[in-house]
């Protein structure tokens, strides 16, 4: 921290030298709220621990009615299939029965 404020010091003596101060001064104002509004910027995009709470909540919500989703579909299929499988047995009774009569 030191060293970055003797080089800013150094920096400011060399640019008002250079520039003079008001133009020197207004581009470390520049510089400066550039900065500020950079930062403010990533803090905005940073997750908090709380956001990060209430997203692992929100996923667990969705797991566990997907988890249901997946339990009812589950249950809905072999339902569909029982009744395939009856309708298979039905046709090939027949199929042996018109057999058996010729």
């Amino acid at each position: 921290m030191y060293l970055e404020a003797k080089e800013t010091a150094q920096l400011y003596k060399l640019l008002s030298e250079k520039l003079g101060n008001d133009t020197t001064e207004a581009m470390f104002k520049y510089i400066d709220n550039k900065t500020e509004r950079s930062v403010e910027a990533t803090i905005k995009t940073l997750a908090t621990k709380d956001d990060l709470v209430v997203l692992r909540k929100d996923i667990g919500a969705e797991f566990t009615n997907l988890r249901k989703e997946i339990g009812e579909s589950k249950a809905d299929n072999i339902k569909w299939m029982f009744i395939f499988w009856i309708g298979q047995v039905g046709a090939t009774l027949a199929i042996v029965l018109l057999f058996l009569k010729k």
